[in-house]
């Protein structure tokens, strides 16, 4: 598995997790999802991911 697959999958994963979390439990569940596509966009200009730096550091090659 890539490390773009395995970060599709987390995100995913907590994106899912928490809107249900949101809709069945607490709204406050929905500020997670929120922040995550914040983290997203910023992602986009800025070139850092702090999920694909943790990768990184975590499985050095591949």
């Amino acid at each position: 598995m890539s490390k773009r697959e395995l970060h599709d999958g987390i995100v995913g994963l907590i994106i899912t997790l928490t809107v249900g979390l949101g809709h069945y439990g607490d709204p406050l569940w929905l500020m997670v999802p929120a922040l995550l596509g914040l983290t997203l966009l910023q992602s986009a200009f800025t070139g850092f991911c702090p999920l694909y730096y943790t990768l990184d550091r975590v499985f050095p090659k591949g």
